[in-house]
Order: C-alpha cells, then sequence, then structure tokens
C-alpha cells in the first residue's frame, strides 16, 4: 500500500525518490481534477473572499451556536460571584454569602457533561441527517430548556436546566468546525475554523459584560436578564435557518452529486468552476473508500485513523490541561486573590477583551506560519507565564501589587492562549482527521476536552474557594506543570496541515509520514490516482 501511494508523492530526499521510481507504471492524470487542486493551492487568501463570500458568511452564522455554547459557564462562573445570586442561593460564611464549593460543581458540570454525551450523540444525525438538520434541532432544543434556567426558583432546579441545556450546547462544538472545514476552500480554511474560537471568546466575553451590567441590581432580574439573553442567538439562528447550505461533502458522500453542485454555486461567485471543486471532493471521498478510512466511531481508533484522532483529542484537551478553564472562573478568581468585586468583574471582561484581539491577530499568523509553529511556540510561552504566576504567588503576606501582577500575567496568558493553542486547535482537529470520519473524530475530541473539563470543574472551585484550598496564584504551578507535559506530545505528535487538501492529508497519514517532515513533504500531482482499489 504505502509503495503505491507513493506514486502521490516525494519528499526531496533521495529515498523518497527512489520509492516514488519503484512504484510502478502509472496512468495518465486526470487533468481536470489536477487542474483543481493546482488552483486549491495558488488561490491567496484575498482571492478566496473575494469568491467566496457566501461560504464565509453561513460558516460565520452557522458557528452562532458556539456563542450559545460559551456564554453558559461563563454566565454561571460569574454568578458565583454575583450579590444578589450568592444571596438567594448561597449561605453565610465569615460574614459573607458565598455559593458552596459542591453546589459550584454540580452546576458547572452541565456544559462539559454536555460536552461529552452532547458530542457523541450529535456525531449520529449529522452523518444522518446532515448537518444543517441537525443545527437547527440543537437550537429549538436550546430554546426551550432555557425556560427552566429562567424560572429556577432553587439550585436543585438550575442545575436540572443546566444539565440538560449542556446536553444540547455540546453539540454544537462538534457541528461549528466541522461545517466550517467543509463550506470553505483550502486558502480561508484555517480562519473559518479557527473563527470558533472567536465565537468563544464573545460569548465568554458577553457574559462576563452582562453579569458586569446587572450584578449592582438588587433582585432577582441581576440574574435573571442574563439567562434570558440566550434567547436572543436562538431567535437570530431560527431567522435565518432555512437558508443555509447543507455541506456539499456530505451531500457527496450520501450520493447526492447534483445537490452537492447546487450547494458549490451557491457558496462561491460566478467565476469559480464548481465542476472542479466537485471533482475534489468526489475523488477524495473515493480514495478514502478505497483506503478503508471507515465512517464509524470505531473507526476513528483503527489504522491509520488512530494517529489522526489522537492528534484531535490531545490537542483539544491541552486547552483544558493548559488552564483554560479558570477562564469560566475568572470574576471569582480575581475576587478571591484580593480584588474587589466591582475590580474583579472589570478584569474578567478586560481578560476576555484581550482574548478577542489575540484571536484576531492570531488569523495572519495561521496564513504565514501554519499551525505547529504557532501552537508549539504559543504552548511553551503559557508553561513559562503559569509558573511566574505560581512563583509570585510565593512571596511573603503577597502585597497588593502582586495581585495586580498576577491579575496582568493571567491577562498576557489568556492574550498567548488566544494567538496561539485556542484558534489553531480548530484548524488542526478540522484537518487531521479524514473527512468520512469528521464529525465523530471532532466528536470523540470534544467528548474527551469535555470529560477532562469536568474533572477541572469538579477540582477548580475547591482549589480557589476561602473555605477550601484557597491555592489563588498558586494555580499556575498545577497548569504550568501540565501544560510542559502538553508541550512535550506536541513537538513530537503535531505536524504541519498548513496548504494541504484533505486527499493530500489522506495521502500523507497513510504513508505514515514522519510529524516533523509533514510541512516539507511533496505531493507529486504529475502522476495517477490507482483505479484499483487493491492499488492503495
Amino acid at each position: 500500500m504505502e509503495k503505491d501511494l507513493a506514486r502521490h508523492a516525494t519528499a526531496g530526499t533521495t529515498e523518497n525518490e527512489d520509492n516514488r521510481a519503484g512504484a510502478g507504471s502509472v496512468k495518465p492524470v486526470d487533468h481536470h481534477l489536477d487542474q483543481a487542486i493546482q488552483l486549491e493551492h495558488s488561490l491567496t487568501f484575498t482571492q478566496a473572499c473575494k469568491l467566496y463570500p457566501a461560504a464565509i458568511g453561513w460558516s460565520a452564522f452557522v458557528s452562532l451556536g458556539v456563542i450559545m455554547l460559551a456564554f453558559d459557564p461563563q454566565l454561571l462562573g460569574n454568578l458565583y460571584a454575583m450579590p444578589r445570586f450568592k444571596l438567594d442561593f448561597g449561605y453565610e460564611y465569615e460574614g459573607e454569602y458565598i455559593i458552596s464549593a459542591p453546589w459550584q460543581t454540580g452546576l458547572s458540570m452541565g456544559n462539559p457533561i454536555g460536552q461529552v454525551v452532547g458530542a457523541l450523540v450529535a456525531g449520529y444525525p449529522m452523518e444522518k441527517y446532515g448537518r444543517k438538520s441537525t443545527f437547527g434541532a440543537c437550537v429549538i432544543l436550546t430554546a426551550a430548556l432555557i425556560f427552566i434556567q429562567f424560572f429556577a426558583p432553587s439550585l436543585e432546579v438550575l442545575l436540572v436546566g443546566e444539565l440538560l441545556g449542556g446536553l444540547v450546547l455540546g453539540c454544537y462544538a462538534v457541528i461549528a468546525p466541522t461545517y466550517a472545514s467543509e463550506v470553505c476552500p483550502l486558502a480561508i480554511r484555517g480562519i473559518l475554523t479557527s473563527y470558533v474560537n472567536l465565537c468563544f471568546v464573545i460569548g465568554q466575553l458577553l457574559g462576563n459584560s452582562v453579569c458586569a451590567g446587572t450584578s449592582k441590581l438588587d433582585d432577582h432580574w441581576a440574574y435573571s436578564i442574563p439567562f434570558a439573553l440566550q434567547w436572543v442567538w436562538c431567535a437570530i439562528i431560527l431567522g435565518g435557518f432555512a437558508w443555509v447550505p447543507e455541506s456539499p461533502w456530505w451531500l457527496v458522500r450520501h450520493g447526492r452529486n447534483k445537490d452537492a453542485e447546487v450547494v458549490l454555486r451557491r457558496l462561491a461567485s460566478e467565476k469559480v468552476d464548481i465542476g472542479q471543486t466537485l471533482a475534489v471532493i468526489v475523488e477524495t471521498d473515493r480514495l478514502e473508500q478505497e483506503l478503508e478510512m471507515g465512517s464509524t466511531y470505531w473507526d476513528c481508533l483503527r489504522g491509520v485513523n488512530m494517529r489522526r484522532t489522537e492528534i484531535s483529542v490531545g490537542v483539544y484537551c491541552t486547552q483544558v490541561l493548559s488552564g483554560i478553564y479558570l477562564i469560566n472562573y475568572g470574576t471569582n478568581f480575581f475576587n478571591l486573590a484580593g480584588l474587589p468585586t466591582d475590580q474583579a468583574f472589570n478584569m474578567g471582561i478586560g481578560f476576555l477583551a484581550v482574548g478577542f484581539l489575540g484571536t484576531i491577530v492570531s488569523w495572519p499568523l495561521i496564513v504565514r506560519y501554519g499551525r505547529r509553529t504557532i501552537y508549539n511556540s504559543g504552548l511553551a510561552l503559557l508553561v513559562v507565564l503559569q509558573l511566574i504566576i505560581g512563583i509570585l504567588d510565593c512571596i511573603p503576606d503577597r502585597p497588593s501589587n502582586v495581585v495586580w501582577a498576577q491579575s496582568s500575567l493571567m491577562l498576557i496568558w489568556n492574550f498567548f492562549y488566544d494567538i496561539s493553542i485556542g484558534p489553531v486547535c480548530f484548524v488542526i482537529i478540522s484537518e487531521a482527521s479524514a473527512t468520512r470520519v469528521r464529525s465523530k473524530s471532532i466528536a470523540l475530541a470534544t467528548a474527551a476536552q469535555g470529560a477532562l473539563g469536568c474533572a477541572m470543574t469538579v477540582a477548580i472551585p475547591y482549589m480557589i474557594n476561602p473555605d477550601q484550598a484557597n491555592m489563588q496564584g498558586k494555580l499556575g504551578f498545577f497548569f504550568g506543570g501540565l501544560a510542559g507535559f502538553c508541550l512535550v506530545w506536541a513537538y513530537f505528535r503535531v505536524p504541519e496541515t498548513k496548504g494541504r487538501t484533505f486527499e493530500e492529508l489522506d495521502i500523507l497519514f497513510e504513508l505514515k509520514v514522519p510529524t516533523r517532515l509533514f510541512g516539507e513533504y511533496v505531493i507529486d500531482h504529475g502522476t495517477a490516482r490507482g483505479d484499483n482499489p487493491e492499488d492503495l
């Protein structure tokens, strides 16, 4: 198999030239397909934006679901620091009302549990009914379940609302990057998949901003208004849902090539030869069938797909292990670290505003430098920043200027997180997976990240609450150490996928090209694709 696949690729080395020479005879190239692939590679970012405005718009529209996914846990994290919420639902501790660590843990478990169960469940309807139908069903369910949260008279009822809502919200984390990677051309794929991270930041920023604005209210509207605002996103999405195009890749896999052609025409301008685009999709699907990529969860864990799934799971889990779940407790963390409530809310907003800026700054870097370099360099810097925060916390009596220094370093940490492993993660999980198992591969990665999120949701309240471990800035040692282990793994396992079509990535993984050679390996489109499954 590897010997025959070498007909497609050379790596600029003597060994690889010999492999190509020994691959046997080749057949004439499908020039129509070859032209399409060459066009994919030659298309610049600016050209792609001009030729595919509809694809950009619809990808961004479907990603709105991620804003709801991010808003919910951020809202809860802020409620724990909101005076009125603590008075209505908390208990008195040393003269102040707080929400106990067990209840913080229980309420906050809804979102990560939802990512685990919802992500795994989402894979089935996405493959059977399509990306569009699954997305619409999730939005309708979300709108219905918000009623439970809005009218909750007790923590017990609110817990039920969070758990049920979380099951649906978890689906958006699978739908958005899958859809983005399947409706856009190669030149803008990295930007649109990384836009998912920006939607996470927007949801978190809105959660902080809304709570900062309502926190001074002295009645139940202080926390009821933030819950009600979730309906706004549902209304916006349902208003435009009828016009959302289905994924052309999903249509081709279900034998609906004519429908795929119609969708491709909607996604591109009149200047684009959609026949060439369709040819690439059909050929990639054919190749993956011949390589027996499969389309089930089990297929994600066997053969060459195992490596691809490991990469997706690893880069997604690294987000949790590096400390991103602290964002959900940002305001409470700053408050417990010694900042007054008003300043803690303001710092929480600034924390996420910096993340918003970082994600936008990441886009030209992704286009220019690719995935592996940005991911590993950013992760290394995050390790250093976390360790410095931990060291500062060891200063005796911890003066106020140290608290502000730690808070400022957390702002810097979040900026570099959203330049590197935040957005690049979504690019990698969309590119590392084979197209036939993409939704399920992303679902597995999301579920694994959610499982780790459950562990962090249990642990963080106990680590930061004053009536528990009260670790404060020493959390930097904990997350810095975990991120260090992730950095070692990423160096040896995360390949460079920039500038590769999905077919090329299939070939590189099937050839078992070493991680550090992915970026320089040359795919030879001057040779043919085997017509016999035995050849591949």
